[in-house]
């Protein structure tokens, strides 16, 4: 069956079963790498994209429930080689380091900071409960995200 959906800002046609996880589709099919495999059990977060602005990871998503959706990928944040404020502040705040939990964290921090652009660091780390990082002990995540906010407009 046929599946239309909005990658990227980019109307896409799918060709696939509807119970194919999402996260294969946009890997294999899309070939946009930056939701990661991890668990495959939605336990890690990896695989975070946005589907109508909500964070969902990616692996135990179907495709046939994106149908019709607008899904957004880590590629799809920067505009060119403008990279969000999040993204500016993870890169400073040391908040990259392998890279394998970072496009999970920047889909869960965008969905965040969009609905709430003054989080408190317990709201940051409440919301990152999802999302698994073996590198740098969250505090530079939480850190990035909190000085991302100011850069919008919201807290230091």
């Amino acid at each position: 069956m046929a599946y239309t959906l909005k990658v990227n800002g980019r109307a896409v046609e799918v060709e696939a079963s509807g119970l194919r996880p999402l996260l294969s589709v946009l890997r294999e099919e899309l070939a946009l790498l930056g939701a990661k495999p991890g668990c495959g059990e939605g336990r890690c977060g990896s695989c975070t994209v946005l589907v109508d602005g909500e964070p969902v990871v990616s692996c135990l998503y179907p495709l046939a429930l994106a149908d019709g959706r607008a899904v957004r990928t880590a590629e799809g944040l920067a505009d060119g080689d403008d990279m969000t404020p999040l993204q500016e502040s993870m890169l400073a705040a040391g908040a990259v380091q392998c890279g394998a939990c970072t496009p999970g964290m920047l889909m869960t921090l965008t969905a965040l900071l969009d609905r709430n652009p003054a989080p408190s660091e317990q709201e940051v780390r409440e919301e990152l409960t999802g999302n698994i990082c073996r590198c740098t002990g969250y505090n530079q995540i939480v850190t990035a995200a909190l000085n991302a906010a100011g850069a919008k407009g919201g807290v230091a």
